[in-house]
């Protein structure tokens, strides 16, 4: 083979292991079978291991989407049911599903809106937790595309996952992130319900899209 010849093969070799491997938002609406029985279904509720309404992931970074269920995966975040799901997925199958739920629905109505003006309180809480530093401008543009968006989700599940992290040594609840450990551990309960409260109440980008067979 000659000089030539071998740079064109290995360029599309190149191109050809980039494509399968990149994003594909069609492919992970196919995936995403398995997902929206709960998150495709507005103010559905888990009912175990604890009660919460399942978030709201469509519009939620992809980046975020994948961390997400690599650390289920892991098992750094415990949850049975979504442990069980995430250890059935490729890294291609996490990719393909982050790029569909990022654009699912396209942009949220009321993600333009005015934040309203936190509570005295809450501000306090909001400074001491130092949220906006990773979290973004409202609580709603991460400064690094693998947080998530915390801006009008459930209040009930923002709560439920801001305790999981003050959570040790239980087998089916709690979060491994050493950050978010050392941030929510500080604050009692009622004071995480208040957070909780305030950013469900903020306008954002997050949405259940209903699927046809659910509306």
């Amino acid at each position: 083979m000659n000089k030539a010849l071998s740079t064109i093969f290995v360029l599309a070799a190149a191109a050809f292991a980039g494509g399968a491997s990149a994003q594909d938002a069609q492919a992970g609406e196919k995936k995403a079978a398995m997902c929206i029985g709960c998150h495709g279904i507005p103010g559905y509720q888990a009912s175990f291991p604890e009660i919460h309404k399942v978030p709201m992931i469509s519009g939620q970074g992809a980046k975020y989407i994948v961390s997400a269920l690599t650390a289920y995966k892991k098992g750094e975040r415990k949850h049975p049911t979504m442990r069980g799901i995430a250890a059935s997925l490729s890294e291609q199958d996490m990719a393909d599903l982050g790029a569909f739920y990022e654009t699912n629905g396209g942009p949220a109505a009321n993600a333009a809106a005015a934040a309203p003006t936190p509570p005295a309180q809450v501000a306090e809480l909001l400074t001491k937790g130092n949220c906006a530093s990773c979290h973004g401008e409202n609580l709603n543009k991460p400064i690094d595309p693998s947080y998530p968006k915390l801006s009008g989700q459930y209040a009930d599940y923002l709560y439920v996952a801001l305790r999981a992290y003050q959570t040790d040594h239980n087998s089916q609840v709690g979060r491994a992130n050493a950050i978010m450990a050392g941030m929510a551990k500080p604050f009692s309960h009622a004071e995480l319900k208040l957070l909780a409260g305030y950013l469900a109440s903020l306008p954002g980008d997050l949405k259940t899209v209903p699927e046809s067979r659910f509306r």
